[in-house]
């Protein structure tokens, strides 16, 4: 079983998706299981502070650097040989091939999700991989987070039940090749047809076809 744990202020963004579809059928197999870490349970002081205004000024708070290393620290007493991953525009770019090489991983999963203005540069230093989903800004790593996992935990052996789907599917071969399109009943819509081909029952010509496109 993969262990996968999610560092984030919002828990409940998250949850939904964990409980639904493919994910959820993951962990009800035993494949993988997930644990939400609040990062607010490890704030400073009373108030159960995050976030600090950056040195040098600038707008926006940054998550500061404590809670975030004793909320990994917890997650690395759970499973010492995990993972850590940090979503942030300044990582790697995601693609397909990554996602293939953290499945076919023996270690589980820490995903730190940062928020507000970003987050101490300190912390990279217990970031194993930092990822970035596309160039584009959102609110926090939350949405990131839940791409990285569900990329993953889909590739793993039993989720998909159909194996054969993973080896045809788009960005497999070089992270761009797309997956030829596909029909379904019934063969004419609104005058919308099936292209023929896929109609002939030849094997070989619907190969040709499906690889031309």
């Amino acid at each position: 079983m993969i262990k996968i744990q999610i560092i984030t202020l919002f828990p409940e963004m998250i949850e939904g998706v964990l409980s639904s579809s493919m994910l959820f059928k993951a962990s009800n197999l035993g494949i993988v299981s997930y644990q939400l870490i609040n990062l607010r349970q490890y704030g400073k002081g009373p108030r159960k502070q995050v976030d600090d205004t950056p040195y040098g000024g600038g707008d926006g708070m940054l998550l500061m650097v404590e809670p975030l290393v004793k909320a990994i620290e917890v997650a690395k007493l759970n499973d010492p040989s995990a993972k850590v991953l940090l979503p942030t525009p300044r990582g790697k770019q995601y693609k397909q091939s990554e996602a293939k090489q953290l499945a076919a991983l023996d270690s589980g999963l820490i995903v730190v999700c940062p928020r507000y203005e970003g987050y101490d540069e300190r912390i990279t230093n217990w970031v194993d991989q930092a990822y970035c989903i596309g160039p584009y800004v959102l609110t926090g790593g939350e949405i990131p987070a839940m791409v990285i996992i569900d990329s993953v935990v889909r590739l793993l052996p039993g989720v998909l039940g159909g194996e054969k789907s993973i080896e045809i599917e788009s960005f497999v071969a070089d992270d761009q090749q797309v997956e030829f399109p596909q029909y379904t009943r019934p063969e004419n819509f609104k005058g919308y047809k099936v292209p023929e081909v896929l109609l002939s029952g030849h094997h070989q010509q619907i190969k040709e076809w499906r690889s031309q496109k």
